[in-house]
């Protein structure tokens, strides 16, 4: 169960890293990430963000870039969210493919 104060910041988290990745694929026409969501652990030490990338066919390779720029990412957001929590925390990044899954779903539905 998480608290207020956890579900807080992680939406804080999730509407800057949202910004700063608006940002980054400004200059790249066609992709589109998204923060689905942010899990924050109790200590405020580790936040797993789940990113849904359109299209989703060059997922896995824009993923393995967000991973290689954590340390850069995670600086950007620490000057955006410094004056708000004490602790920036560390990022992890992982794909939310629960579009696909339902899109999936509805294929096999259709049959």
């Amino acid at each position: 169960m998480e608290s207020t104060r956890l579900n807080k910041i992680g939406r804080l988290i999730q509407k800057e890293l949202g910004d700063i990745f608006q940002k980054q694929t400004q200059g790249m026409p066609g992709i589109l990430i998204s923060v689905s969501a942010v899990r924050v652990s109790p200590d405020l030490g580790v936040a797993k963000a789940y990113l849904s990338i359109f299209p989703s066919e060059k997922g896995e390779e824009l993923l393995e870039s967000i991973r290689a720029n954590t340390k850069a990412i995670r600086f950007d957001l620490g000057k955006r969210i410094g004056k708000q929590v004490r602790i920036i925390p560390e990022l992890s990044f992982f794909i939310d493919d629960s579009l696909d899954y339902i899109e999936n779903i509805d294929k096999l539905l259709q049959k």
